[in-house]
């Protein structure tokens, strides 16, 4: 398990919506993206929830790929 902290950003048209989270907290940003969508005070479309929310999970992908990825031993 990764100490890290994970960041996600969309900037579009002067607006910023920088997401922090850590491999613990992947369902509360996935649920925020979500929410997010759904308030039309923002304009945060289900499109960008969708495709931020592709990019989570392409990152926990690529962090278990990391993880389970054999190097070579020289001993």
């Amino acid at each position: 398990m990764s100490r890290a902290v994970n960041v996600l950003a969309l900037v579009r048209d002067g607006q910023k919506y920088i997401f922090l989270y850590d491999d613990n907290s992947v369902q509360q940003v996935l649920s925020q993206l979500a929410e997010f969508a759904g308030d039309p005070e923002l304009d945060f479309t289900w499109y960008d929830a969708a495709t931020l929310s592709q990019r989570v999970r392409d990152l926990q992908r690529e962090e278990v790929d990391m993880e389970t990825e054999d190097f070579p031993t020289f001993f």
